[in-house]
């Protein structure tokens, strides 16, 4: 009898503790596996261009009507889009896209180990939007090389990057992509290139951005190139109300101004940071063309760097 309840307790211990071994195997948390974010379905960064901290020349106050925080933006429409000059006198249009520094902020673009192109799918990540220390619409490239099974969008982030320990290798190659609000258009392109709003990853949300590729940019010197326009106001700077405030110059009864570019997208020469050369506004009639304009008093020189795609 003894050795029947020995062996029943034997029996009993065992079945706990592998019991016990099965509930510990069950409970084990499984070795993580990363997952893709859907773009379509992932919160979207509200975006401001117009705020204290993101505008110089345009501002938003209680009259000049620029859009709400995070509003679509039709850039198709004044203040956002000029009339001008080309260096021959030609007319031209450009995008009005405010002041923006000559350092670039990057763009990290993923490729797999081994490939030339970019990870199929993959949003382009930024670490930085408007308002932000160190924004800027021109972007230098960096590519960023990932494992050979790398699955699109499961890295959605510079920090993620980073601890990743991807290898990250700065290109020469500048892009100007203005971040903006979802649902913003800009038709307008030269070439007919294309006039989509991307869509990208910041810090694991969605943003949209433009492209402007009406000419191939290269890092010179560790900045943005820069080109020469002219332009004049309705009051000229250093009188009341002067400058900027008092909008540019147009002929009477239509939206053509005389600002000139010193460059056009065919010249090697050209950039869309442009740096403004405000000339006398007592020279409008004179200023046809760009010798004219070099020609026209100057007020003041590389006023500001401005974001100006030019797009006719």
């Amino acid at each position: 009898m003894k050795k029947i309840i020995f062996f029943l307790s034997f029996v009993f211990i065992s079945a706990f503790f592998l019991q016990g071994c099965k509930e510990d195997e069950e409970v084990k948390p499984a070795t993580p596996v990363a997952m893709a974010k859907d773009p379509q379905t992932a919160s979207r960064v509200a975006v401001d261009r117009f705020s204290t901290s993101a505008g110089t020349l345009m501002i938003r106050d209680a009259v000049n009507g620029l859009p709400a925080s995070n509003a679509a933006i039709n850039f198709d429409m004044a203040p956002f889009i000029t009339q001008g000059l080309s260096p021959s006198g030609a007319h031209t249009e450009y995008y009005n896209f405010d002041v923006m520094p000559d350092s670039p902020a990057p763009i990290y673009v993923l490729f797999r180990d081994g490939e030339n192109s970019p990870v199929p799918g993959q949003l382009n990540i930024i670490d930085k939007i408007p308002g932000e220390s160190g924004y800027n619409d021109f972007w230098l490239m960096h590519k960023v090389t990932v494992p050979a099974n790398y699955i699109a969008n499961v890295v959605t982030s510079f920090a993620e990057i980073q601890s990743m320990g991807y290898a990250v290798t700065a290109t020469s190659t500048i892009i100007n992509c203005p971040v903006v609000p979802e649902g913003s258009v800009a038709t307008k392109r030269m070439g007919g290139a294309s006039n989509a709003l991307h869509m990208g990853w910041y810090k694991g949300q969605v943003c949209f951005y433009f492209t402007f590729e009406e000419k191939m940019l290269a890092l010179a010197s560790g900045k943005v190139p820069v080109s020469p326009i002219y332009v004049t106001f309705n009051i000229n700077p250093g009188m009341t109300g002067g400058g900027p405030a008092s909008g540019f110059v147009m002929e009477t009864g239509t939206m053509q101004t005389h600002n000139v570019l010193a460059t056009i997208p065919a010249d090697a020469s050209y950039s869309p940071l442009w740096s403004v050369q405000i000339y006398d506004n007592a020279s409008f009639n004179s200023v046809t063309d760009l010798s004219s304009a070099m020609a026209a008093p100057l007020l003041v020189a590389s006023a500001a760097l401005v974001n100006c795609p030019t797009v006719q």
